[in-house]
């Protein structure tokens, strides 16, 4: 069964959140202590995930606040060569700046990112800036979890799923976890519950359903997926590492795609990679497998890159990964 989506749109997909500055380790296998050199990317999920649709063909819109300085200029003009639509990307005039990860490759299994998110523009996103006129004109609005850590970024991506579920704008959620500027794990539980259950798409690792349901052990896909069909969701990706990913349908289906063999380099852009190629392969109306396959390959695909956002591949490289990889 393949998903179906309002194909009298303007644009496929409009993400909201953040979109910030990554500053990649060039030095491999060495801590950040004597790490001397980084390489300047966009950076953020739901800015990844745009570029990564656009580089696949997709036409991709992007809500965000940036400040309004030379990273903020770096940022709008990086997403819009790539292809997507900066058009609301609002500029921050109180002076507040771009969030900057800095990256540590000390090895494939060991990768960490130091982030520095204290009052980042992307976060003063404000209810006022988010435009029905301009969210009506896509078929899909992904809201990323970051999004919703404080006011009144929250409170803007509340108002974007209300108006996409009233202009028939499918809602995808993409939970990217990331535990900096949350209070506490509950906190995370209530709105990311919120949208969730509103979402006609979520999508997540374990461990992030994990945080969403305020478990402190491991739950069960099952009553993950029994849960979120109560609401909107018409599927639920549950992402397994290495064990790969399964799809639930409401309708009972449960699909299964493996994890890609690669040269890893480092861990962080899997999730953002996987995000808009299994969204590219749905949005072309190929079944879930094969979305299954392409998020897969994708992800494979960029942890064996340096960077997240420019390394984004292409639909001839991920399908040519599947052909290598494929078993008759």
């Amino acid at each position: 069964m393949a998903i179906t989506f309002n194909t009298d749109k303007k644009y496929d997909i409009i993400a909201i959140g953040r979109a910030c500055i990554d500053l990649n380790a060039n030095e491999y296998h060495r801590p950040m202590e004597k790490t001397m050199t980084f390489t300047k990317y966009v950076g953020g999920s739901p800015a990844n995930i745009a570029i990564g649709s656009a580089k696949l063909g997709l036409k991709t819109g992007f809500i965000g606040k940036i400040p309004e300085d030379q990273h903020g200029n770096f940022i709008k003009q990086y997403m819009s060569e790539k292809g997507v639509d900066t058009s609301n990307m609002v500029f921050d005039t109180e002076g507040r700046k771009a969030g900057l990860a800095f990256t540590e490759i000390l090895s494939p299994e060991e990768c960490s990112i130091l982030m520095y998110r204290d009052n980042v523009a992307d976060l003063y996103l404000d209810p006022t800036e988010v435009d029905e006129s301009y969210i009506k004109q896509s078929k899909v609005l992904l809201v990323s979890g970051t999004a919703l850590a404080k006011s009144p970024s929250r409170e803007a991506v509340f108002k974007a799923v209300s108006l996409a579920r009233k202009n028939d704008v499918k809602v995808i959620f993409e939970l990217d976890y990331r535990p900096y500027t949350w209070k506490s794990q509950e906190e995370v539980s209530i709105y990311y519950s919120a949208i969730a259950e509103q979402a006609d798409i979520v999508i997540a690792t374990r461990d992030e359903y994990d945080v969403m349901e305020n478990r402190q052990t491991e739950g069960d896909n099952q009553e993950t997926v029994n849960n979120l069909f109560q609401y909107e969701a018409e599927l639920v990706v549950i992402k397994h590492g290495v064990d790969g990913s399964y799809a639930y349908e409401k309708t009972g289906s449960i699909h299964h795609g493996k994890a890609y063999k690669t040269q890893v380099l480092k861990t962080f852009g899997a999730g953002d990679s996987y995000a808009s190629a299994f969204l590219y392969a749905l949005m072309n109306g190929k079944d879930i497998e094969t979305a299954l396959k392409f998020g897969g390959a994708s992800a494979a695909i960029v942890v064996s890159k340096h960077s997240s956002s420019e390394a984004m591949p292409t639909v001839s490289e991920i399908e040519q990964l599947i052909k290598d990889q494929s078993v008759d």
